[in-house]
């Protein structure tokens, strides 16, 4: 137990800013940060020690703030919503969901560290020298990995229009 307490007092910081940059919000940070050692408590057998355990923490903050972005959405889409729009952009959304919804697809497609890279700058919109953080690289890795992950997606997306 007392190693439970040591690594959240150590950690606690590192996992709520991480928190804080993907939902730029500190209520939701510090439900995230508290779900997230609780997740890593029920969870601690499963590391396994191949990183830092401040980039494990941080891989379960950021599952757990994509869950909870998921179900947000979820829950605001309120069918009379939808209808009381009018019909043009009701269209758009439908084409952007669409359109989402390839590049996750292929994006589920791609091998790591170009899936993790992609989403956390795109959906989690961390800067490279976060990603670098969280990866225990440079920032230059976080960048070309990120524009060749991009770069991918554009290829598969033209190949897909073909």
């Amino acid at each position: 137990m007392a190693d439970v307490e040591q690594i959240y007092e150590q950690y606690f910081q590192d996992v709520y800013l991480f928190a804080l940059s993907l939902s730029r919000d500190q209520q939701i940070a510090e439900e995230i940060t508290q779900e997230t050692f609780v997740k890593a408590v029920k969870n601690i057998d499963q590391f396994k020690g191949n990183c830092k355990i401040s980039v494990w923490l941080c891989q379960i903050a950021k599952n757990t703030y994509f869950k909870y972005m998921d179900k947000q959405k979820r829950d605001l889409g309120n069918p009379q919503e939808i209808m009381q729009g009018n019909s043009l952009s009701m269209e758009q959304k439908l084409i952007d969901k669409t359109e989402a919804l390839r590049i996750h697809k292929l994006l589920h497609g791609l091998k790591e560290p170009y899936k993790e890279v992609f989403t956390l700058r795109v959906f989690g919109e961390l800067s490279f020298d976060h990603i670098s953080e969280v990866f225990g690289r440079t920032e230059s890795w976080a960048r070309v990995t990120f524009h060749r992950a991009r770069n991918i997606i554009q290829d598969l997306l033209m190949e897909e229009n073909r």
